[in-house]
């Protein structure tokens, strides 16, 4: 798959602008971002590149700063490479590593992740609370699903602490065969994946499903998790601002579901909800 990438420049320095910018190209079909001194650069899938789409969002976008960009093609090699050299550090949150890593400290749940181009290593926010989350929780001997799964970071995790079954579903076809390879090299041969979105989802039911994905698919496919739930069953959804918490429990409510707590880092969050 050919990538575009554009790199962005700002007027302002501060951080949480190149955070929000993210989140609205989540909406316009980018993938992955990386981010420096100069600014930041987002990933996007040539055929999903709409150069309009993308001026407009800009001219809308209503925060104290200018916003320039440069778009180029990206070629896969280079840009794997680049990361692999350049942007990833070991981190420890429980552990996750990428496998081009070699002096890391040891963990309780050693995970190694090729990101490639899809979403989720440990570093964004979003995955952070989500790893958290999933650490404090006991899964051992449930049913777990991971929507939005990009490189099953957290589903490897889930099915190295004990879960009885583990589905991860992904839209994007890069990360559904980043997954696979990522499966394997942590030994969890078990973990089902699915190629697609909601549609993916089956008549089974999940004891816990994590969705870390951009707000408004999230508003649009709530209800779909909720059909797969049955009563005690708790969803963690993230890819959002503490901001946008009240229109997702907005959304959870008219389903049946309680929030029960929510962690923030960096102004995402992650919040906890339970099917009543």
């Amino acid at each position: 798959m050919k990538y575009i990438e554009v790199r962005f420049s700002f007027s302002s320095d501060e951080e949480y602008v190149k955070d929000l910018l993210s989140s609205e190209l989540g909406d316009l079909g980018f993938e992955s971002f990386s981010s420096d001194d100069e600014g930041l650069v987002g990933y996007v899938q040539a055929p999903l590149f709409d150069e309009s789409a993308l001026k407009n969002a800009l001219a809308d976008f209503s925060f104290d700063t200018n916003v320039r960009y440069e778009a180029k093609d990206a070629e896969d090699k280079d840009w794997n490479e680049e990361w692999e050299k350049n942007y990833f550090q070991p981190i420890v949150i429980g552990d996750e590593h990428g496998s081009f890593h070699k002096d890391v400290p040891s963990a309780k749940y050693d995970i190694v992740i090729n990101p490639k181009m899809a979403f989720g290593t440990g570093y964004h926010a979003t995955t952070t609370l989500m790893m958290r989350a999933l650490l404090r929780l006991g899964v051992t001997g449930k049913r777990l699903l991971d929507m939005g799964c990009g490189t099953a970071i957290l589903a490897i995790l889930a099915a190295k602490k004990g879960a009885k079954e583990v589905v991860g579903i992904d839209i994007d076809e890069w990360a559904y065969e980043n997954a696979k390879e990522n499966i394997v090299m942590n030994g969890t041969p078990d973990i089902e994946l699915r190629l697609g979105g909601a549609e993916a989802l089956k008549t089974e039911t999940f004891d816990v499903i994590l969705a870390n994905i951009n707000r408004n698919i999230l508003l649009q496919d709530i209800r779909h998790y909720v059909e797969r739930m049955r009563r005690g069953s708790l969803l963690f959804l993230s890819g959002f601002y503490e901001s946008d918490i009240p229109v997702i429990e907005a959304e959870t409510a008219k389903h049946g579901l309680r929030k029960l707590s929510y962690e923030m880092q960096n102004d995402w969050v992650a919040v906890q909800f339970e099917k009543v």
